[in-house]
């Protein structure tokens, strides 16, 4: 158990043995192809990543309510359900690409004219088959997370939470448009990130308010237990915990705003992962709110 970190939720572990070995190498395999084919990645290949984000929530929600075949179990467990979930995603986008440039590749790793019309799958399709592919797992690990009942209640409050996400994330936006024009420049990419964490920061707050959830990570546990705050409607004194979620990522999407500039590829899929830092817990607080409120 890796509980008493700050910054680890509480029932973080190492899986058994054999699985811990199974997922290293698996995940050591897959990186090697991603250094060897070195896939185009673009603005809509990391939104394509959502579906997985989704999956990985999902089937970790699954653990968590004692859902999952005892041999499968070990592998719903955090953090080893964010590298297996990610690790299948990556083989995914690696075959894909590979069909999409079964020749040379220029300098730029764009892929040539001629050999993208003898490709297998067109290049603008990765992204596609990439979100497809995820979307394929990810609904029947939802329909396996309600099929023990679902809460009204839960259901209730996470769209709650989900709509008001929406407007929240808009004028984070349009603040960041105005300070740091710079932050443009990340496109639907600085949007997930805005809106990961401000549905994660707006379903925590639900979650402890409404339905009496509590937080696993100690040092958030510790921001939503705060005294001598105001309490606000539907977010109670989770207000706060809200702001710095996107404090954070506001601040995250201006400083990647340059980054994504320069390197597009690297920045664009490093910010893809500080979206999936918040929208992984978000998806995951709405699921487990709707099944086990």
């Amino acid at each position: 158990m890796l509980d008493g970190l700050p910054l680890v939720p509480d029932g973080t572990a190492i899986p058994p043995l054999p699985y811990l070995v199974a997922v290293l190498l698996a995940a050591v395999s897959v990186a090697v192809a991603v250094r060897r084919q070195r896939p185009r990645v673009t603005g809509r290949h990391v939104l394509a990543l959502v579906p997985w984000i989704a999956l990985g929530a999902g089937f970790h929600v699954l653990y968590v309510v004692d859902a999952l075949p005892p041999f499968v179990a070990p592998l719903g467990g955090s953090p080893t359900v964010y590298l297996v979930v990610g690790t299948l995603a990556a083989a995914v986008w690696v075959v894909a690409d590979a069909a999409a440039s079964t020749g040379r590749r220029t300098a730029v790793g764009e892929v040539d004219g001629a050999d993208a019309a003898d490709s297998l799958v067109a290049p603008d399709r990765v992204p596609g088959v990439l979100a497809v592919a995820g979307a394929a797992l990810l609904v029947p690990t939802l329909v396996a997370a309600g099929g023990g009942g679902v809460s009204t209640a839960g259901v209730r409050w996470s769209a709650v939470a989900l709509v008001l996400s929406v407007p929240v994330t808009g004028a984070v936006w349009w603040v960041l448009g105005r300070i740091s024009p710079e932050a443009g420049v990340t496109g639907g990419v600085g949007v997930l990130a805005v809106f990961g964490h401000a549905l994660d920061g707006v379903s925590t707050a639900v979650g402890v308010t409404q339905l009496g959830f509590g937080e696993r990570t100690p040092l958030s546990r510790a921001i939503l237990e705060l005294g001598g705050l105001p309490s606000l409607p539907v977010v109670g004194e989770g207000w706060a915990f809200l702001l710095l979620k996107l404090a954070v990522a506001g601040l995250l999407v201006h400083v990647f705003g340059p980054y994504v500039r320069e390197e597009p590829g690297e920045g664009l899929l490093l910010l893809g992962f500080v979206a999936a830092v918040g929208l992984g817990p978000a998806v995951h607080n709405l699921v487990l709110f709707s099944v086990a409120a």
